[in-house]
């Protein structure tokens, strides 16, 4: 009983200290009181996360210290344990890219307690080195000795137990190295059923996006079982705070929308450490720009004497196609692209053609210099066409996150719809970054329009944009 009252209060200190997670939720799906979502919270003294050099576990506070236990492959088993319980399903996603398994069976739950793997369920391995020209034989040490207990009391109040986890990997030795970790702690978990994902690339699977937690869910509901958010909990070490590496963890619960512990509050019932979340997040974005400007002159015009073109100057991932789609396409102006057609000279190939039969079309590339614009200034000039320029605005680190949403986190539904998008590389944002000009009326353009970001799409589509996507960095 006192263990399960213990728990219980966990759970209402994760709730407490989870505020700034709901501020931040409630700003991602709307609220009346426009509340802005906290990046950081103020360090209190009796708040300082401690350092884990000094921390033991209530168990062991009273006894001599210890070394910690290493279990590796040659820690001497009982025959109860010499199969493991572990068994490998098939890797998930397109590319295969993240690991699945499951360790003895286990029953979806409504509840779920998931778990980051290294620096919170064991310490982690990340950068060490074998030495030269030696393989390291597979082993793991417990994060604190309490965990094992702990990961069994929450099985057994009702909790499925889900371990997610973000690993380097690279090539099919350090796969297999890596699962031959996994049955060494199976054998220390004899009776902890527990689901675990793995993701290996730079993809939808890698926190904080949360594509891990997309199967998670898809699994449990082939069962007719469905996860009550609320009720839940992951615990990870990536939380922001001084001395984390990353905050990947914490924004990882905060997209999923469940409550988020560190390893210290959840395990050792510490107090939370002031944290600050860095990276893009939309919630930095202005909220009143308007969508286009100027507005004294229509965007399409009613009348056309002459066929025109139509120039688009932006980076890449910054909504120029859609807004094609959605104002162009309607008043039949031809769509011309190079990500179709390959090579500038056929899209100006296409644009002279075009005017010369008397149609207008729309030029739909990042144009980002002078020289670049000139091709169709001086086709317009050709055929006696008059020439405008939208100019798409946003920064780097918005385009670069569009780019990371339509390629890894659109909702299935709507990515069936629209032509795959492939994730641009970083370099071509950096490189339109270093050659961009700003286009003039002095280049030969009758109107230069500038439309600002806005995003469009039903109230679920904004929820899987506003999140924290990233796949490098913090």
């Amino acid at each position: 009983m006192l263990l399960v009252l213990h728990h219980h209060h966990h759970l209402l200190q994760t709730r407490v200290v989870a505020f700034s997670n709901k501020a931040a939720r409630t700003l991602r799906l709307g609220n009346p009181f426009n509340l802005r979502m906290p990046q950081s919270t103020q360090p209190s003294p009796n708040t300082l996360k401690r350092s884990l050099d000094h921390l033991e576990d209530a168990d062991t506070s009273n006894k001599p210290n210890k070394a910690p236990k290493l279990y590796s492959i040659f820690t001497k088993i009982s025959d109860s344990q010499q199969s493991s319980t572990f068994s490998w399903a098939p890797s998930l996603g397109p590319q295969k890219t993240c690991l699945h398994g499951t360790n003895l069976s286990p029953e979806p739950r409504p509840k779920i307690a998931a778990f980051d793997l290294d620096g919170c369920v064991i310490v982690s391995s990340h950068g060490a080195k074998s030495p030269k020209g030696k393989s390291q034989a597979p082993s793991f040490q417990w994060w604190r000795p309490v965990v094992p207990k702990k990961l069994k009391q929450a099985h057994d109040e009702g909790y499925a137990i889900v371990i997610i986890s973000n690993q380097a990997l690279r090539g099919s030795d350090a796969i297999k190295q890596w699962k031959q970790k996994i049955p060494l702690i199976v054998r220390q978990l004899p009776d902890v059923p527990f689901y675990l994902f793995a993701a290996i690339a730079k993809d939808g699977y890698r926190k904080p996006i949360p594509g891990m937690w997309y199967e998670l869910e898809r699994l449990f509901a082939e069962k007719n079982v469905y996860i009550d958010k609320a009720a839940s909990v992951f615990v990870g070490d990536a939380a922001g705070r001084k001395g984390d590496f990353a905050g990947t963890d914490r924004k990882w619960a905060l997209n999923v929308d469940i409550p988020f512990s560190t390893p210290e509050e959840y395990f050792l019932n510490l107090p939370a450490a002031p944290y600050s979340l860095k990276g893009f997040h939309p919630s930095s974005l202005p909220s009143n720009l308007p969508r286009i400007t100027p507005t004294s002159t229509p965007l399409i015009r009613e009348t056309q004497a002459s066929p025109e073109i139509v120039l688009f100057v932006g980076m890449p991932a910054l909504g120029k196609s859609s807004f094609y789609r959605k104002h162009f396409q309607p008043a039949d102006y031809v769509h011309v692209n190079q990500d179709t057609l390959k090579t500038r000279p056929k899209c100006v190939k296409v644009v002279e053609e075009t005017v010369a039969a008397g149609q207008s079309c729309v030029v739909d590339n990042t144009n980002r210099d002078v020289a670049t614009r000139k091709y169709y200034v001086d086709v317009a000039k050709k055929h006696g066409a008059t020439i405008r320029c939208v100019l798409f605005n946003g920064s780097i680190e918005l385009a670069w996150h569009n780019n990371l949403y339509r390629a890894f986190n659109m909702l299935p539904n709507v990515t069936s719809k629209e032509v795959k998008r492939e994730l641009v590389p970083y370099s071509a944002f950096l490189s339109f970054q270093k050659d961009y000009e700003e286009p003039t009326l002095a280049e030969g353009f009758s109107e230069i329009k500038r439309v600002n970001w806005v995003f469009e799409g039903s109230e679920e589509e904004r929820a899987r944009w506003n999140m924290w996507i990233q796949i490098d960095g913090q």
